[in-house]
């Protein structure tokens, strides 16, 4: 007869493979979403410099310029 220690190891290897195997199943499925969409993003054309990529864009540099200020000790 199987101990019960016997039968609770085995149960417990089992869940464990059906959870990895669950979880190699959703990362694959992420994977091919993420590389869907990077195939999709690919194919769109070149940004265009619009008012709003500009605007973007200053913003982005005031915000560096905050950081680089911050982190050398400066009171804005």
């Amino acid at each position: 007869m199987i101990s019960p220690i016997a039968i609770m190891s085995i149960t417990a290897l089992a869940a464990v493979i059906v959870i990895t195997a669950a979880l190699l199943s959703g990362w694959r499925g992420w994977l091919k979403l993420k590389t869907i969409e990077l195939d999709k993003h690919g194919e769109r054309s070149a940004p265009t410099n619009t008012i709003n990529t500009r605007i973007e864009l200053a913003d982005l540099k005031e915000r560096l310029r905050k950081l680089e200020a911050i982190a050398a000790g400066v009171d804005l």
